[in-house]
Order: structure tokens, then sequence, then C-alpha cells
């Protein structure tokens, strides 16, 4: 009498074997609004499986999109569905309004704050030389790319400013670590840290990125991706 071979059922939550599994953290992510960290993930299967069993059940998902236009990736805030970089070319036709632009000041003022935080507007004012517009923080805090997390104990107490999640997940990165490094001179990778742009985003508009040093620099018009 032949015996019938059953399917492996390594991660077993109730009826659910691993194929029904994956496909609840696929309808989780790809109707979310925004990154999906682990613990909300978790959450799906009322905590039965642990974070490695998850993370092998993503993994998994993501080579089944492999091939596909959209990817599943990992940011500061968790696990998103994304479209290939490949894919923004096309994606664009149905979106052509051109990316803001933010100038030369609030680049450069990000970039600093980026490699350097947390640091205070007259930290910025010493590296750049010239003095930081309220406006250029501002402009960086509606943006979400920056926040306030505390104060120097100097006279005054400034405030200290560092980049939040959003600013990681908007050039796709899981920590600042993945940021490109700097050059001999301490200065960023001119193109480098635009890219990372580009690469979460829509591409650049002009078709030569400005450098971004982390040095005393004059004030010219720079446009980067939203």
């Amino acid at each position: 009498m032949r015996t019938a071979v059953r399917e492996p059922r390594s991660f077993v939550i109730g009826a659910m074997n691993t194929q029904e599994a994956k496909v609840v953290l696929e309808t989780a992510l790809l109707t979310a609004e925004r990154p999906l960290p682990m613990a909300e993930l978790r959450k799906l299967f009322a905590d039965e499986l642990n974070a490695d069993t998850v993370r092998v059940l993503l993994d998994e998902l993501r080579r089944d999109w492999s091939e596909r236009g959209i990817e599943l990736v990992t940011v500061a805030s968790g696990w998103r569905f994304q479209s290939r970089p490949s894919m923004r070319v096309y994606l664009d036709r149905l979106n052509p309004e051109k990316p803001p632009k933010y100038s030369r000041a609030v680049l450069e003022t990000l970039a600093i704050i980026a490699y350097r935080q947390p640091v205070t507007r007259g930290d910025i004012e010493e590296i750049r030389g010239v003095t930081v517009s309220p406006q250029v923080l501002k402009t960086l805090e509606e943006r979400g790319w920056i926040e306030t997390i505390g104060h120097r104990e100097a006279p005054g107490r400034p405030a200290l400013f560092a980049t939040t999640r959003a600013f990681l997940d908007d050039l796709g990165l899981r920590s600042l670590d993945e940021l490109p490094p700097l050059d001999a001179g301490g200065n960023a990778v001119p193109t480098d840290f635009e890219l990372q742009f580009a690469a979460a985003g829509a591409p650049l508009s002009e078709p030569e990125t400005p450098s971004l040093p982390l040095s005393p620099v004059e004030a010219e018009p720079v446009q980067v991706p939203s």
C-alpha cells in the first residue's frame, strides 16, 4: 500500500501552512500605506510565530517576487513593497509632475545633519560657513526628514537635530550605516547621496548632480526627487 507524502509544514499556525502564511503577509504588505515593522507583522498571526520564522517567510516572499516589477525590501521602519528602479521611467509617464525644487542650502544642510548628527544650527553654520535660514530647517522638518531630539547643554540650550526614520525610508535605507561613505576630505560623495533618493523614487530631473561638500559653499538651486 502506497503511503501518501504529506506536504512539509515547517511553520504551522492552527490549520495554516507556510504558503497560506505567506499570502497573509503579502496581502498585508501590499495594502499597507507604510512600511510594516516586525512587531505588526507578527500580530497578523496573533504572535504565534517568532521573529525568525516571520523573516524566513518574508525572505521566501521576496524570492517569489524577484522577477517582477515590484520588490519586497526592508527599510528603517520595516518591510514594504515598492516598484523597482527600472520601472520608474514607465511609472513617471502616469505622473509627469516634476519633483520639488530644493535649494543647495537645504540639500547641504540635510547632508550635514545626516552625517554629523546630532548637530545644532550653529554646528551647521560652522561647517557651511554661512548663516542657516530658519526656513531651511523648517523645510526639512515639514518634509519629515529631520526632527529635534533634544538640546545641547550650552548657553541658550540650542536644539539638536537628527534625521528621522522617514528620511531613511525615503532613501530606501535600513540604517544610517548604509549612507554613502564620505570621501577622504570628509565630504559627501557627489552623486551617491542623491542617487539614494533616485533609487527610492523618481530620478533627478537635472542631468548633472551637484557636489555635497560638508564645508563652506555658495548657495545655488538644485533639484532632488520627492
